[in-house]
């Protein structure tokens, strides 16, 4: 086990943490959501590759990333479609 690194870990966890976050914000903030979901999407991406420890975490941050990207896009386009009946 020596020379091993536990960047599986660490990657899920953050990947986790950014996902929850994207969830939570993606309702209200989604300027904070979508970046926040991005980056959770590739974490776990990194996370997953090839890493035995911290998968759980991965894919519960890839799952949260991905969710939290359809209620921020409905907000984004039906902001667009309200400002283009408007004639904005």
């Amino acid at each position: 086990m020596e020379g091993q690194t536990n960047g599986g870990i660490g990657f899920g966890i953050a990947s986790m943490v950014l996902g929850i976050v994207a969830l939570v914000m993606s309702c209200c903030f989604y300027f904070i959501s979508i970046p926040c979901a991005i980056i959770g999407i590739i974490l776990a991406g990194i996370a997953l590759s090839g890493h035995k420890e911290g998968r759980g975490m991965a894919i519960a941050g890839l799952v949260c990333s991905v969710i939290s990207l359809i209620p921020a896009a409905i907000i984004i386009i039906s902001g667009v479609s309200f400002m283009s009946s408007l004639g904005v």
